[in-house]
């Protein structure tokens, strides 16, 4: 009674005091299944990405892109995201996309 009695204290005289509204739940069709989650928004096609890495790793990336002039440090970061990524499971198709064009695709 106490909150429900501020309110109504509390109320512009003529106005009704503002309701709560406890979220609506809807249960699942007997002997059904349970209706569908919704769906996820779509990923962005590409985000920024900062990160710290440790010298001696940053050292042998500039030394293999220095080397290797058809790689860029985007290519390079997204293969070994995508091989990281793949490595441990994710089975999504665009990762494996990924994967295979650094295995096999040349520039």
């Amino acid at each position: 009674m106490g909150s429900e009695q501020r309110q109504l204290d509390t109320a512009p005289i003529g106005q009704a005091p503002p309701v709560q509204q406890a979220p609506l739940t809807v249960p699942p069709p007997v002997g059904g299944p349970a209706p569908a989650p919704p769906t996820a928004p779509t990923p962005a096609a590409s985000i920024s990405l900062e990160a710290e890495v440790p010298e001696l790793l940053y050292e042998g990336m500039r030394q293999y892109l220095s080397n290797h002039p058809e790689w860029d440090q985007y290519r390079l970061v997204t293969s070994a995201l995508a091989n990281f990524l793949f490595q441990n499971g994710c089975g999504d198709q665009c990762v494996t996309q990924h994967y295979l064009n650094g295995l096999f695709l040349r520039p």
